[in-house]
């Protein structure tokens, strides 16, 4: 690509690629597209992004496919990568001046040359770090400015590389460079102080941007490039600054006021001094030992006393809060039980901290945090009033005490209370004594301390167990707070549900439920719909392994009918859906108890459905909520069919958008549904027009996929079989050649179902399918979870449908090029070889039964694996048979009969209507219908007739004799 030539095409075409017009946009992307991978393309792109007449947009649309081109063909193994020669070329060019003058801009060149040198610095480039240092000290403040600023993402950038030879080139850089480094952040940070009291905004501006960009990069450096920083003088001397530089950066704070244009700086750039050290602390936690006590005492004494009135911002807070924390909680700093394995860093590092948190320091802390800051605010309690259902979506969970005051002071809390339990719980003790008995409405202070004082009790839970009698407190003052109804008394309202919420789990009698159930019913009247949310986001009573049926249902239909009230009453999708979660819970732990009530629920759902078209969640909430609605009605789940089974199938419908968030949640609708059907309805049958594209997706929702056709199957064999055997068999074969050996397993299942329910048709619905199944057989199949599927299967075949399996056997002999009865006999031997893969004891039953079925025979080869057969058999009935101790008489303990109803305790689900299914179907089973012990004294006696004595004596010789014993102890008394 001619540089002179090329340079007005490129910058033409990039113009157009400017354009707001998508017939102009669109070639002239493809257009760059194409030039991406010719060579002198990015010589271009340089020339035109670093000359300042230029328009900007083209400019940085130039600078942008340079970076991308980077990424792509900067590398020597990438394909097209760029030459050496053009390279070298550009890296000069990056270089050769800093000196442009739209920010954005410069912050891509900056990015772009660390870019290049993660991947050449310092090898192919080892010009790049001196010359940005000497940038950096020229007195041209914009080229000092974005020589710094690339000098930071240069810095950056290697400081992330992990590998070792990586680590120790950047540790070579930061040797080298560490002292000028210093040197030039003290140089900026002098400049800016003495600014500081100057009129001129611009400068002070300017200097404090540079004391910032040049701190970001002794972070890196020192957090990143040391093996043992301690050791090195001038980083532990950097860090020591920190703490006097951090003062009089606070002190800052008072003059440079809020408006100030220099405000958000400013605080960046403190906030950047409190990175500095919570990055040292977690990256070098024996290196940060000599700095514990100062840290201690800076963040100590500007949070929780007077030095920081009039400072301290809530960020800045946050962050001592979470150096505090991080020392509290840090594991290099615990001695083992054992203190003899301790370190001596680890062992020094405890006794500065053991003398820092002395009694009256803990005593402060606890007290501070309790009374101060979680005391709600002015900004809380207005939110509360204008946006209830906003203010009760907590910012809690994940990393949010990293950033946000509330979270943090509550993590810190559980922390110190978890290290200095035996301190600070006589301490909390006392405070929770101080505020006994009612608290007067008009006193506004009292009642925002008892709230805070509830809170620390409730979040000390686990700690104060041994040191709280919680049902005592709850009989004797909680539950009357709880019945306070008065407007000004709701945050103490609030805080009690919510503090039995947390004290539920820990520590709290059983028979006091039915008093909490009563205070959770008035509750849920109350005029405050804060307090009434509060209690969903509590941990629920009706939530955990405590709840008993007996003690919540006379509580049942006023609970359900204000919960349903308030799904109504709340706007907020977030709150809907925790009312929701609450509803699923309730109808899931009384379950079919629940029917009387749901009719004005069933009713509201339909038009939730039809309002939540654009909140996907909430729309999976009312899946799950109609999931245990179907459960709790049973076979009158048939009732809301007209709702529910659109809504399975907009859920379940690949095709549709929406089955992205609901696709789960809808397959277990689905399944339940049909596990709970009475009967197959037109419309039921029809949802599974769904089910080919979902077996196509493969996603680990095939599993579900597979019960959900096994509902069909156990629901109505012949209507559904008739419709949909082919397309299904289609998609099996599919699915079995690129599938794992569970799913293999789970395809047979379903076939081997198909069997049981129908046994005569079943074969020659699934047919093409079988082939590959015998062959297994014959082959070995290596894993034995698939053999044991294998010969279910043949063995139902073998059993019910004898002359299906004469055709397949003689298709597969024709296949082979064999007899059909040597191929038989290949068979009956490797079945009594691999018995063992059979686990189940129906599939050994099936085996055994199957086997016999062959019998009587004159065939010489199953008289040849006559011995196997009874082997078999023999096994199978040790596998069945049980003893009565009283007769000696044996019994086959798999037969089933119509009248055998098993009890259904308290804690067991009641039998769903395909659990009645199974049973039916099972009585049918010739496993469980048929007596093992008398088809084998049948089968033999049939084969003693054919041979005659002499014949059968023969045939029985071939059998080991200590098998025969066993039989005839099994066949007594036929």
């Amino acid at each position: 690509m001619d540089l002179n030539s090329a340079s007005s095409i490129v910058l033409q075409v990039l113009t157009q690629a400017t354009s707001q017009d998508t017939a102009v946009l669109k070639p002239a992307e493809e257009q760059l597209k194409q030039w991406e991978t010719q060579p002198g393309f990015y010589s271009v792109l340089l020339n035109i992004f670093t000359n300042h007449a230029l328009d900007v947009n083209v400019r940085w649309l130039a600078v942008l496919y340079f970076k991308n081109g980077i990424d792509r063909y900067w590398r020597r193994v990438a394909p097209h990568a760029l030459s050496e020669e053009e390279k070298s070329t550009l890296r000069a060019g990056l270089i050769a001046n800093f000196n442009e003058p739209v920010n954005q801009i410069a912050t891509q060149i900056s990015v772009l040359i660390a870019k290049v040198a993660r991947l050449d610095c310092p090898r192919q480039w080892p010009e790049l770090i001196p010359t940005l240092v000497e940038c950096v000290k020229i007195q041209d403040d914009l080229r000092q400015h974005r020589a710094l600023l690339t000098f930071y993402h240069v810095t950056k950038t290697l400081a992330s590389k992990r590998l070792a030879a990586d680590r120790k080139l950047f540790y070579d850089l930061a040797s080298g460079i560490y002292s000028f480094t210093c040197s030039l952040w003290n140089h900026h940070t002098d400049t800016f102080l003495q600014q500081i009291c100057g009129t001129d905004e611009t400068a002070v501006s300017n200097s404090l941007e540079r004391t910032l960009l040049s701190l970001k990069v002794l972070r890196k450096l020192t957090v990143h490039g040391f093996v043992e920083p301690h050791r090195n003088i001038e980083v532990m001397g950097f860090l020591h600054a920190v703490f006097e530089r951090l003062k009089q950066f606070l002190e800052c704070s008072r003059t440079i006021g809020v408006d100030n244009v220099c405000r958000d700086r400013l605080e960046k750039t403190i906030i950047l001094f409190t990175k500095v050290l919570l990055d040292f602390l977690d990256q070098h936690p024996f290196s940060f030992t000599s700095l514990i006590q100062r840290s201690l005492e800076f963040a100590v004494s500007y949070v929780f006393t007077e030095a920081g009135e009039g400072v301290v911002f809530e960020r800045f807070i946050v962050q001592c809060m979470n150096l505090i924390k991080m020392i509290v909680k840090n594991y290099a700093y615990k001695p083992s039980k054992n203190v003899e394995d301790s370190s001596p860093e680890t062992l020094e590092a405890h006794k500065i901290k053991a003398s820092f948190f002395t009694f009256p320091t803990l005593t402060e802390i606890c007290r501070r945090l309790v009374t101060h800051y979680f005391l709600l605010t002015e900004e809380e309690l207005t939110m509360w009033e204008e946006d209830p259902e906003g203010f009760t979506v907590e910012e809690t969970g994940g990393d949010s005490w990293k950033y946000s005051l509330r979270p943090c002071t509550e993590v810190l809390f559980i922390d110190i209370f978890h290290e200095y339990n035996q301190t600070l719980t006589p301490v909390l003790l006392d405070m929770v004594h101080s505020l006994q008995g009612p608290t007067n409405v008009d006193d506004t202070q009292t009642l925002l301390i008892k709230d805070a004082v509830y809170n620390a009790v409730g979040l000390a839970a686990y700690e104060l167990f041994d040191s709280v009698d919680f049902d005592q407190w709850f009989r004797s003052q909680l539950l009357a707070e709880l019945q306070v109804t008065h407007n000004r008394y709701k945050p103490i309202r609030r805080r009690v549900i919510w503090l039995i919420g947390q004290w539920i789990s820990v520590k709290f009698n059983s028979d006091l439920r039915p008093m909490l159930y009563e205070a959770i019913c008035n509750l849920l009247q109350d005029q405050d719909l804060v307090v009434i949310l509060v209690f969903l986001n509590a941990m629920l009573p009706v939530d955990d392994f405590e709840f008993r049926t007996d003690q919540f249902l006379p509580y049942l239909e006023s609970m359900f009918t204000l919960l349903f009230q308030l799904l109504q009453e709340v706007r907020e999708c977030d709150t809907k859906m925790h009312v929701l979660h609450v509803l699923s819970c309730v109808i899931e732990r009384v379950n079919m108890q629940i029917r009387p009530y749901v009719g004005s629920l069933v009713q509201y759902l339909p038009l939730l459905w039809k309002q939540s078209e654009e909140h996907n969640m909430l729309r999976c909430a009312i899946l799950t909520t109609l999931l245990h609605l179907v459960q709790g009605l049973g076979a009158d789940s048939k009732n809301i069919y007209p709702f529910l089974l659109p809504v399975i199938q907009l859920s379940t419908d690949v095709s549709q958008p929406p089955h992205v968030y609901l696709l789960e949640d809808g397959l277990e609708l689905w399944l339940v549904t049909l596990e709970n059907s009475p009967c197959l309805t037109p419309e039921l049958l029809r949802i599974f027009q769904n089910m080919s594209a979902l077996l196509e997706l493969s996603s680990e929702n095939l599993s579900t996929c597979f019960k959900i056709i096994n509902g069909y199957i156990f629901l109505s064999p012949s209507e559904f079989l008739q419709v949909n055997a082919a397309e299904l068999c289609k998609s099996f074969c599919e699915i079995l050649k690129d599938v794992t050996t569970e799913g293999q397993v789970q395809v047979l299942k379903v076939v081997e179902n198909v069997l049981k329910v129908n046994p005569v048709l079943g074969p020659d619905l699934f047919q093409p399918l079988l082939p590959s199944v015998f062959r297994g057989i014959i082959s070995g199949e290596r894993y034995p979870v698939v053999m044991s599927t294998y010969l279910g299967i043949i063995g139902r075949v073998l059993l019910q449908n004898k002359s299906f399996f004469s055709l397949l056997l003689n298709q597969i002999a024709c296949e082979f090029g064999q007899e059909p009865d040597l191929l038989l006999g290949h068979v009956i031997e490797m079945w009594v070889d691999r018995m063992d893969n059979i686990t189940q004891p129906e599939r050994r039953k099936l085996s055994a039964l199957a086997l016999l079925s062959l019998l009587p025979s004159d065939n010489s080869i199953i008289q040849d694996k006559f011995c196997g057969i009874i082997n078999i058999s023999v096994e199978g009935l040790h596998d069945v048979m049980t003893e009565d101790t009283e007769t000696r008489t044996f019994k086959d303990c798999m037969l089933m009969s119509i009248s055998e109803e098993p009890k259904v305790t308290e804690e067991e689900e009641p039998p769903t209507e395909q659990d009645k299914r199974k049973k039916m179907l099972a009585l049918k089973d010739p496993v469980h219908s048929v007596s093992l012990q008398q088809f084998v004294y049948e089968k033999l006696k049939a084969q003693q007739e054919l041979l005659g004595e002499t014949g059968f004596q023969a045939l029985m010789e071939t059998v080991d004799a200590e098998i025969v014993t066993q039989l005839q102890d099994f066949l007594q008394g036929f």
